[in-house]
């Protein structure tokens, strides 16, 4: 199987990257809380999931092995499928994954487009207490509370956390703002986020 690739960005598209290995392009489909980090030309090394259905082969990556594993983990649900999980792991990370499926959150599990309240609580009664987040993954995530406080901020004026925690990436990067995000460098971060998001409406 196909499990790991290693190589530069040669484009990026609605739901997936082409990876330039060795001359030959890999289109992977990925998280967008993935995507929103990948630069063209960047080096990336991508933990990848080979799915085959229905004659359709279609490969999918990650760049936390947590997340991949998680991805593995949601389709053993009946009725979660590839595009379903990636949905998932687009609107929240992998902790905040593992955080909603152990302490039964609904809203949070729900708030994933695809992934309706029933499926939600089929995912939290099969899976509770079997999810786990690599510890290689959580040592490298950063409790970064400031961005954290933007994307609430964001949220309460009505964006989608995955959209919020997008932009907000894209801007700390650009702007060249240092992570963690400083606490006074949040409302700075948060009027260029709302900007950015305006100009996309």
């Amino acid at each position: 199987m196909l499990a790991m690739l290693t190589g530069s960005v040669a484009l990026i598209e609605v739901g997936c990257a082409v990876i330039d290995v060795g001359g030959v392009g890999f289109e992977v489909r990925m998280p967008s809380s993935d995507l929103s980090t990948m630069h063209t030309g960047n080096q990336v090394r991508i933990y990848t999931y080979l799915n085959v259905a229905n004659d359709n082969i279609t490969l999918y990556g990650f760049l936390a092995t947590s997340s991949k594993q998680l991805f593995i983990q949601l389709q053993k649900v009946s009725g979660v499928g590839p595009k379903v999980a990636l949905s998932l792991l687009s609107t929240l990370t992998p902790t905040m994954l593992t955080k909603a499926v152990s302490e039964g959150d609904v809203a949070a599990l729900s708030s994933a487009p695809g992934l309706g309240k029933k499926g939600a609580q089929k995912i939290i009664l099969e899976l509770s207490g079997k999810m786990n987040v690599s510890s290689d993954d959580v040592n490298t995530e950063i409790v970064d509370e400031g961005s954290q406080q933007v994307v609430e901020g964001l949220q309460s004026l009505g964006w989608q956390q995955a959209e919020a925690q997008k932009v907000v990436r894209r801007i700390c990067q650009d702007g060249d703002y240092q992570l963690p995000l400083k606490k006074e460098d949040v409302p700075q971060v948060l009027k260029a986020s709302l900007a950015s998001l305006d100009r996309g409406r």
